[in-house]
């Protein structure tokens, strides 16, 4: 018998991410009297569609919020030594306050040397080993500066995880947190600010053996493994937190049929587009939670809103308008 009878709450990542984003565009007015206007370069390689939707919604978002944004579209047949001269350019440019690579870049360009190369400070996407190094010995402290007051500009998705948490008032100190998945973009940063958040954290993974047992015991599980519905209603504790970072998209109608049984809108969805996306948790395990992310409008609506909330804080830290009382 399941313990846990309440009605599971939906941690709406749309409404969350609406009013960080009505933050930063507050704090985009607040700088407009002293002439700052915050600006963001995205560097946009070859014609990926998926990056082109992406890059696009980025730069609308940063017009409705009053950033100035400029999309960079090098050829696919840019070189590594020739990405690295556009970014010491973008680094050089004070009216830029925070640079983007898009991701994934081609084949024959050093993905590693060039987000090395972004100067930290406008490093927005929280990737430089320096501000990975900052927010693993200093903790998320909601997208402004570290403890020691450095600047520390953290993931996008990993921040958006921990503000959900946060603003859902989800308790963290005390409570056993599982990651699965590893990657230095969600699964390790993310880790990383539940452990600073006082959360006893295990991180599991693709080798991890019997890794039910561990799921089980989790207060709050963060699934960001990449694996269509991996995690499966005998594998949560009743109750818990569940926030899946996963968006997969399935094109057959076994997987609708499999995940989405009786869900007709769902199913009129999928039967106009021919696709539609599901987590990395079964959709069914959400009924035994205390409360989960939807997928879609959970996790993925903050990480654009994040991006913008780092923009704004490196733009207030470079012009020394940041507010350090």
């Amino acid at each position: 018998m399941n313990p846990h009878t309440a009605t599971p709450r939906i941690l709406d990542g749309i409404a969350i991410a609406a009013g960080i984003k009505a933050e930063v565009a507050h704090q985009v007015r607040q700088l407009g009297p002293q002439g700052i206007t915050p600006g963001l370069a995205v560097i946009l390689v070859g014609d990926v569609p998926a990056s082109q939707i992406y890059v696009r919604s980025k730069v609308k978002t940063c017009g409705e919020l009053g950033i100035y944004s400029e999309m960079i579209t090098p050829p696919e047949t840019i070189t590594t030594e020739e990405m690295l001269d556009l970014i010491a350019k973008l680094n050089a440019r004070e009216d830029i306050d925070g640079i983007l690579i898009q991701l994934p870049l081609p084949a024959h360009v050093d993905t590693r040397r060039l987000l090395e190369a972004v100067a930290p400070e406008k490093d927005v996407d929280g990737f430089h080993p320096i501000n990975a190094g900052r927010l693993l010995a200093e903790g998320y402290s909601g997208a402004t500066t570290s403890r020691s007051g450095k600047l520390a500009l953290a993931p996008c998705t990993p921040a958006g995880i921990m503000e959900i948490l946060r603003r859902s008032d989800i308790p963290i100190a005390g409570k056993n947190a599982v990651v699965i998945g590893r990657s230095d973009i969600v699964g390790k940063p993310a880790a990383s600010m539940l452990l600073n958040a006082s959360a006893t954290v295990t991180v599991c993974h693709s080798r991890t053996h019997n890794l039910a047992r561990f799921t089980r015991e989790a207060d709050i599980l963060v699934a960001a493994i990449g694996r269509s519905g991996f995690v499966t209603p005998d594998m949560i504790k009743p109750g818990a937190t569940l926030i899946d970072v996963g968006i997969n998209r399935i094109t057959d109608q076994s997987q609708v049929d499999e995940f989405f049984p009786g869900d007709e809108a769902r199913a009129a969805l999928f039967a106009k587009r021919g696709s539609t996306v599901v987590g990395d948790i079964h959709p069914a395990a959400f009924a035994l939670s205390g409360a989960y992310t939807p997928v879609p409008g959970g996790v993925g609506a903050l990480t654009i809103a994040m991006l913008m909330q780092n923009t704004v804080t490196a733009a207030r830290s470079r012009r020394s308008t940041l507010d350090r009382a």
